[in-house]
């Protein structure tokens, strides 16, 4: 712990009086802001400059989707809350959800990026970003570049048998990992991380990387400092974008730019190293599909959107929202496997009676019931991403009589609907059997949402999808997953970065089956 006198010392160093005029002023400006809205929906009081943070920070897990979800109790399925300067707009209940999203979704599919992702990815003009798919401004750019992320993804397997080889490569090399533990305690989250950013590079880079390749562990690396970060530890920039630039600077930000370039820099030799050898009658990968596209567009590509800042983006789209996310999934199912040794063994059971030792195939789902609604119940009570990737209203509008300001984020509280026990009875309980019907047929539920819904919904659905069911099956194919003896019981509570809710690390043995 730093003391008082040592951390005025290192102020006196940083921070010299002009420095100071700026932050006093940026606070009374952003004071100011917070009072200039008027019939905003309701929420907690919020404290001039700092707005929410203090609350938010003071719960456990802080920023946690619960903390938001208890508030949505109290104020409302339309909430106001203020991360400092900037308000947000939370919307809870899957009616609301669905009425905002789909209903409505012409007036809130746009986007509000954060400050410090504009800086990072973008030129830092504007507030709005225009390149890739993940954080594009809603309208006709965004639909033609999302239209052809689908259908090359669909050319290249994703929804096919022909993707499912890969899949399954890929589990048969995380297998061979855990044939090498021997039944010795570890860490999986790595090697799900290496298992789905290698299916990801087989699609756009038309190769996959063996797990001890220096440049993919290098790959790998950069993803997770740009996916790790975490805003409520960087409270300057909250409070005001100009305090990112103050001397001493800010930590995730820093950290958030450099792991962007150095992504941005390797997506730039792969395009250009695909340029070199690309051949229009033998397309390979996505990034082959967008140089063909390229060429069939012609003329200033500037103006029909095919350049190559766009692919760089699109390129890191796919990774950033498919790699995390199904990784974090992943290893969500493998600890319920611990906790609950009883679904594991019904897992078990039907995955012999259907396969045996077969290669599992996307279609086997239909045969699996009791294992598609476990996987089912995993992103259930415990999604991935349990507040959406944040929209923003394409205009200002109106929400259930409360004025929506066009400047605003709005957050999908997805673990609302999940946690609704009018929609899921004792949400709070890992139950599988409640996505079956009473002869034991699995049975979609409306209200599971953890792709979101309406046109924004994950691009990379489809594709999630098949390796969660793969993947899953052929783990738990091959082997029980166990508690290391007298290690402590992991906790079910997650671990929110900036979007995504992960498990506290945790250690277990895979036993393998015979």
């Amino acid at each position: 712990m730093f003391t008082l006198a040592e951390v005025a010392a290192t102020v006196r160093d940083y921070v010299d009086l002009p420095t100071i005029l700026v932050a006093m002023s940026t606070c009374l400006l952003s004071y100011l802001y917070l009072q200039r809205h008027r019939n905003l929906p309701p929420g907690p009081w919020a404290w001039p400059v700092l707005g929410n943070i203090p609350y938010l920070a003071s719960k456990a897990p802080a920023f946690g989707p619960d903390v938001l979800y208890e508030l949505s109790q109290k104020h409302g399925d339309v909430m106001s809350l203020w991360i400092a300067r900037e308000l947000h707009i939370v919307v809870s209940g899957y009616q609301t959800i669905r009425d905002v999203l789909v209903r409505r979704a012409e007036d809130f599919s746009s986007r509000k990026v954060p400050a410090v992702v504009v800086d990072a990815r973008g030129d830092g003009t504007s507030t709005k970003a225009t390149k890739g798919v993940l954080f594009a401004e809603y309208g006709p750019d965004w639909r033609q570049q999302r239209r052809f992320a689908l259908k090359t993804l669909r050319d290249f397997g994703v929804g096919k048998r022909s993707l499912e080889g890969k899949i399954c490569e890929e589990a048969a090399a995380i297998s061979q990992e855990l044939v090498a533990k021997d039944g010795q305690p570890f860490y999986i989250k790595h090697l799900m991380q290496d298992s789905v950013s290698n299916i990801i590079c087989s699609i756009v880079f038309g190769k996959r990387f063996e797990f001890g390749d220096p440049e993919f562990l290098w790959l790998i690396e950069v993803l997770n400092d740009n996916v790790d970060v975490r805003p409520a530890e960087d409270l300057l920039a909250n409070i005001h974008p100009v305090l990112r630039h103050l001397p001493f600077g800010s930590p995730e930000q820093r950290k958030l730019a450099k792991s962007t370039s150095k992504l941005q820099t390797y997506c730039r030799g792969q395009i250009e190293t695909h340029r070199e050898t690309f051949d229009p009658n033998d397309i390979r990968d996505f990034i082959d599909a967008f140089l063909l596209e390229q060429r069939h567009a012609g003329g200033d590509q500037t103006q029909n959107g095919f350049t190559d800042k766009q692919l760089q983006e699109i390129i890191m789209d796919l990774f950033l929202a498919g790699t995390e996310t199904t990784a974090t999934t992943m290893c969500w199912a493998l600890l319920y496997m611990l906790l609950y040794p009883d679904i594991q063994e019904k897992v078990h059971g039907e995955i012999d009676s259907v396969l045996g030792q077969a290669v599992p195939s996307y279609s086997h789902r239909d045969k699996m019931p009791y294992t598609t609604a476990t996987l089912a119940e995993v992103q259930r009570i415990n999604s991935a991403v349990p507040l959406g990737v944040p929209h923003s209203p394409s205009r200002k509008a109106t929400l259930k009589g409360y004025t929506i300001p066009a400047d605003v984020s709005i957050l999908s509280n997805i673990w609302s609907v999940h946690m609704d026990p009018q929609l899921f009875p004792e949400p709070r309980t890992f139950n599988p059997d409640r996505f079956l019907d009473q002869d034991g047929n699995f049975v979609k539920h409306e209200a599971l949402i953890p792709f979101s819904v309406g046109p924004r919904v994950c691009l990379g659905e489809q594709l999630a999808r098949m390796e969660l069911f793969l993947l899953y099956v052929s783990l738990m194919q091959r082997f029980t997953f166990q508690l290391p003896e007298g290690a402590p019981t992991p906790s079910s509570v997650g671990n929110m970065t900036a979007l995504i809710n992960m498990p506290h690390p945790f250690d277990l043995c895979a036993v393998s089956r015979g």
